[in-house]
């Protein structure tokens, strides 16, 4: 009984605390966040990827070409060279397959808006298959969505969060 009765006196003395504390703190707040700038800037960190993306095993910057941004990124499938051809901070970033002798390419086109206090990103492709089986594969086996899901759920893993990509 007596460890009891300590307990619920060492309980009240906190109570005590807390609330003289939280009678010192201003009553009124103010609070935002903003997660455009640094979703951007994850996805804008092209020499990283290989940090937080499931497939990337490496990326690197290469000397921009024309005045684009270019990188290269390396994954099971071999190397891709990328470059930027559109950059809006915050707001919108196209990317394209710079590599002319793939059976692919197309570009992605990352968009960022703002949903009350969220940051939506809406990643869309244009992209080729050259060729017909592996066309057919992309659309009735692999998905034509699959990549991008995987982006997206990286990327929320990189935030701490579980992502569900919708259409």
């Amino acid at each position: 009984m007596k460890i009891f009765l300590m307990l619920l006196g060492g309980l009240a003395v906190l109570g005590a605390l807390v609330a003289a504390v939280g009678a010192r703190l201003p009553r009124a707040h103010q609070a935002s966040r903003q997660a455009a700038a640094a979703l951007y800037a994850v996805v804008r960190d092209f020499a990283a990827a290989g940090q937080w993306r499931r497939g990337v095993q490496s990326a690197e910057m290469l000397p921009a070409v024309a005045g684009q941004v270019r990188y290269r990124e390396v994954s099971g499938h071999g190397a891709t060279t990328y470059r930027v051809l559109e950059d809006r901070p915050g707001q919108r970033l196209v990317v394209e397959i710079a590599d002319r002798d793939l059976p692919y390419g197309g570009t992605w086109t990352f968009a960022f808006t703002r949903d009350g206090e969220t940051t939506v990103l809406r990643i869309t492709e244009q992209g080729f298959v050259g060729n017909p089986v592996f066309r057919f594969l992309a659309r009735f086996v692999f998905g034509h969505t699959t990549t991008l899901e995987q982006y997206l759920r990286d990327l929320g893993r990189k935030f701490g969060e579980t992502t569900r990509p919708q259409p």
